[in-house]
This record gives structure tokens, sequence and C-alpha cells, in this order.
């Protein structure tokens, strides 16, 4: 197979790739400063059967926890029934508290609430990263299933470390599903981007 050069500095920029390294095509990106929550209310139509959300360098105003939810009135109310698991892995900087755990507080069982990704902390140099992968969310027959991870720093001093989590579900629903919207639990998004893909 042939070298396959890309001459954009930035996934951001990236507008399309070949077939061979994922096919995916940049529908918009939105950028927080100081914003309640990012919402993506068009671009989500049956044009694409999945449709990928990149995550780069969330941050809160206040150490909170970051989640989405999705709707099926373009925004109008971001509360469709999901449920969902999540679990995740994390290890201090110092080399303590190395943990895999599985929480059910975060689970949704047919649950309207928002879904939690992770938890953030909001120190100047922490941020998240991650993805998170809506399939098929035009559809009118099947439920709507999510899968993403996400990875971030938390916490201050020897204290700190990485988080990488892990959340897949499904909004228990057969309307289409045509907006999704990113929050955290408590205060704004200071800064950070979110792209929006789909996948052909």
């Amino acid at each position: 197979m042939p070298l396959i050069k890309l001459n954009n500095r930035s996934i951001k920029d990236v507008t399309s790739l070949p077939f061979g390294v994922g096919n995916l095509i940049h529908i918009q990106s939105q950028t927080a400063s100081n914003s309640a929550s990012i919402s993506f209310t068009t671009g989500i139509n049956s044009t694409y059967k999945e449709y990928q959300f990149y995550l780069i360098n969330i941050r809160g105003v206040n150490t909170s926890n970051f989640q989405f939810n999705l709707s099926t009135d373009s925004g109008s109310n971001y509360n469709v029934t999901k449920t969902s698991t999540w679990f995740t892995a994390y290890q201090n900087e110092n080399g303590t508290g190395a943990t895999l755990e599985y929480s059910t507080s975060v689970d949704l069982a047919q649950s309207t609430a928002f879904q939690h990704i992770i938890g953030v902390s909001n120190d100047a140099d922490t941020c998240a990263g991650g993805t998170i992968s809506l399939f098929n969310p035009a559809n009118t027959t099947y439920v709507k299933h999510f899968i993403g991870t996400a990875n971030s720093t938390y916490g201050t001093g020897a204290s700190s470390g990485t988080e990488n989590s892990y959340v897949a579900g499904y909004g228990n629903t057969t309307s289409a599903i045509n907006a999704i919207q990113f929050k955290f639990a408590s205060g704004n998004i200071a800064d950070g981007t979110i792209a929006m893909f789909g996948v052909v």
C-alpha cells in the first residue's frame, strides 16, 4: 500500500481521510470559551450511519464531570431515555492509587439524565480528550447505540494522575436522534473543542 501523506496540521483541520484510514468526513467543530454547553443541532441525519465526536482539551471552570445527552427534537429538549454502563482505570503520578473501577453511580437505567463521560480537574494544565461514537441516529426502527472512551488529568500535587474511562449504552427510542449536547455537571466549559465527523 502506498504511503499516505496528510498535509493538514491537526485533526480539526482534516476534512476527509482516505478509506484505508477511516474515511472520516469533517462536518463541523465548536470551540468553547466559558460556555455553558456545546450543542450540535444540525448535521446529524441519515447521511452517515455513524457519527464521531472528538473531545479536544476539554476543561471546566470547576472540577466536575463532563457529560452528554441526546435530542429527538433538534435540541429543544435533551432528555432521551438511556441505559448505559461505565467503568474507569486510573493511576497517580506518584505510583499510588492504581485502580480499575466499575461504578454503578454513573450508569443509567432507563434514565433521561445526562450521561457521565469522565471527571476533569480545573487545574490550569489539566484537560480531557476522547471520542464518542453515535450509531445510525436517523434510523426509526432500532434503539440508538453509543460508545466512547476518554482520558483526563485530575488532582493536584502528589495526587495528580490520569483517568481513562469507557462508556457504552443506547438511547431507548426509535425516533431519530438529531442533536447532542455536551456540558459539565457543574459550571461552564472553560475551553476546549469538539469536532463532529461522519463515518462513511
